[in-house]
């Protein structure tokens, strides 16, 4: 798609469907390649079918917020991580830095994710044995 800002691109139709799929493609990747990434959004989908069956949709919504953000932080995560390998394949301090904020803000999203997937953890334990 032509970039309305630069001129730079080609003219081509949107397609949703195909960005979509692009997208999916993706996020298949990450879960078959990124073990910490799979494993909490199992965790997640196992909570989530608890919190369905066994509470308010309030639960179901700030898991599925804060399982988002954890996921898209993870994946933007490893894309930094990629693309700072590409271009320097050797050891260089401006490229550490970028590594360890891009791995910082990671790391907030799963404290976050933590947090949120811990108090359902626990109140569905309290709650329901």
């Amino acid at each position: 798609m032509k970039n309305k800002f630069t001129d730079i691109g080609f003219n081509h139709p949107y397609r949703p469907l195909k960005k979509i799929k692009v997208a999916w493609g993706g996020f298949w990747f990450v879960m078959k390649n990124d073990l910490s990434v799979a494993y909490k959004v199992i965790l997640s989908i196992f909570v989530l079918i608890f919190s369905y069956f066994l509470r308010q949709s309030i639960d179901i919504i700030l898991v599925v917020l804060a399982t988002g953000l954890m996921i898209c932080m993870e994946m933007m995560n490893s894309c930094v991580e990629l693309m700072c390998d590409f271009f320097e394949t050797g050891y260089n301090e401006k490229i550490k830095i970028i590594k360890d904020v891009s791995a910082a803000a990671a790391g907030i999203s799963i404290l976050v994710w933590v947090i949120v997937i811990g108090y359902e953890i626990f109140e569905l334990v309290v709650e329901y044995l």
